[in-house]
């Protein structure tokens, strides 16, 4: 199978398997190589690092798809990096390894129900538990919020996480936010739909954060766990690899972490 499709086959069948609707100014774009080539592997992850490339070249797998940017912003525009030592080094490793980078976000939100937040659901063992009206909501029976806390370190592999809220609060609702939701997307699951918890990937501290500070001192009991970007994300990106493989039988697809970023001293 793999001699017979291009990345760019591979590419569009990814895409029209999302079964969104084209979306219009998509952040899902080739990044990088050449998309006519003849496809050797693929390898998915959150995001394209360095590491993640050299582990690709070495797969033999000549196209990354990547949830998140290549070049350290948004909508990868590169004018402003020309001539920095690390774009141009990563730049130059992806030309000479001959892997394209495809970015798959936009679509994997799009798509019903939502590729990433089905690798958490999966990954956390919540997948029966999602409220049907709210998927990202899900209900657990009543739950410490220390105890909630100690399972998502455990399931999602994280070495520690930032909490705002009572540690013996029970919480019910839970609102897997997960990536860089906008804080006002925090604050309505909190509140509109009932959320006892909001679990972010990141958050700005005026936003959510001041929302469940102020709720509390009312005397209500709302918590906010941030466990990361990269590692609230990267089991939807894991989630994909094994989704893929039902869409190319026969391609040799692997899934290679991205990794937590940060180190806690």
């Amino acid at each position: 199978m793999s001699e017979q499709l291009t990345v760019r086959a591979a590419i569009d069948r990814l895409i029209e398997a999302a079964g969104a609707r084209p979306i219009e100014n998509t952040v899902d774009t080739i990044k990088s190589g050449d998309p006519d080539a003849g496809l050797t592997g693929i390898v998915t992850t959150f995001l394209a690092t360095v590491e993640v490339v050299r582990r690709a070249a070495e797969l033999g797998a000549n196209l990354i798809v990547a949830h998140e940017p290549v070049y350290y912003n948004h909508r990868d525009d590169a004018d402003w990096l020309e001539g920095d030592p690390v774009y141009d080094a990563k730049r130059r490793l992806l030309e000479d390894e001959r892997i394209t980078v495809f970015r798959f976000h936009d679509y994997a939100h799009a798509r019903q129900p939502d590729a990433i937040l089905s690798g958490v659901l999966s990954t956390l063992g919540w997948e029966d538990r999602a409220d049907p009206d709210v998927p990202y909501v899900v209900e657990l029976p009543p739950t410490r919020l220390s105890d909630l806390v100690i399972t998502l370190k455990e399931r999602l592999g994280v070495e520690s996480v930032r909490v705002a809220g009572s540690p013996d609060a029970l919480c019910r609702r839970i609102a897997l936010l997960v990536g860089a939701a906008d804080g006002r997307y925090h604050v309505l699951a909190l509140s509109r739909h009932g959320a006892d918890v909001v679990v972010a990937g990141e958050a700005r501290e005026w936003e959510a954060l001041e929302y469940v500070r102020d709720a509390n001192a009312l005397g209500m009991n709302k918590a906010l766990v941030v466990v990361g970007h990269e590692r609230s994300e990267e089991p939807g990106m894991e989630w994909v690899a094994g989704w893929l493989r039902t869409l190319l039988p026969g391609v040799r697809i692997e899934h290679v972490p991205a990794g937590e970023p940060f180190r806690t001293l």
